[in-house]
């Protein structure tokens, strides 16, 4: 007999270019479960003030939150395992996003400014502007208790951490 495991839902945070999509997306599909990446979850009005370099405000990451929210509930109730990449830069966003939500995880990506500065000028075909990488960092309070993960190795080696420290 299959042994049954409740639906775990893992939410990737970290500032724009640690990985979040790259790692999410390899580790949903080792784990053959869906991956849900929170850029897409942003209006365009969000999406157009980043490709501009003007960072989003609390009024404007409210609505986005709320969705990632509902849809993390929703996982949840349709007993459904998932890989979800969200920057939640702050305590209050991850306390939104974990509230009343019984099997979710944080994972921090975690990695030093050069490191992600690279990355981002790297980074081709995303509406995030490299220039809004400081206030990212600026915005960023860093998580205490969750599992951390430094982002200066493979991606696949990230992934056999993640599922490591996970027990996955």
């Amino acid at each position: 007999m299959a042994l049954v495991r409740d639906p775990l839902i893992v939410i990737l945070m970290g500032v724009s270019g640690s990985g979040k999509t790259t790692i999410g997306e390899l580790l949903a599909e080792k784990l053959g479960w869906m991956f849900y990446d929170g850029d897409d979850f942003h209006p365009e009005s969000n999406k157009e003030k980043m490709k501009r370099g003007i960072p989003l405000t609390d009024e404007d990451r409210d609505p986005w939150l709320n969705i990632l929210k509902q849809l993390i509930h929703d996982l949840i109730e349709q007993r459904k395992s998932a890989v979800v990449a969200c920057s939640a830069l702050k305590q209050s966003y991850r306390d939104r996003l974990l509230e009343n939500s019984k099997g979710v995880v944080l994972v921090y990506l975690k990695g030093g400014y050069g490191l992600i500065e690279t990355r981002l000028h790297d980074r081709k075909g995303h509406f995030f502007n490299a220039k809004l990488l400081e206030s990212q960092f600026e915005t960023l309070e860093e998580p205490k208790d969750v599992f951390t993960i430094y982002i200066n190795h493979e991606p696949d080696a990230i992934v056999d951490e993640i599922r490591r420290k996970l027990g996955l």
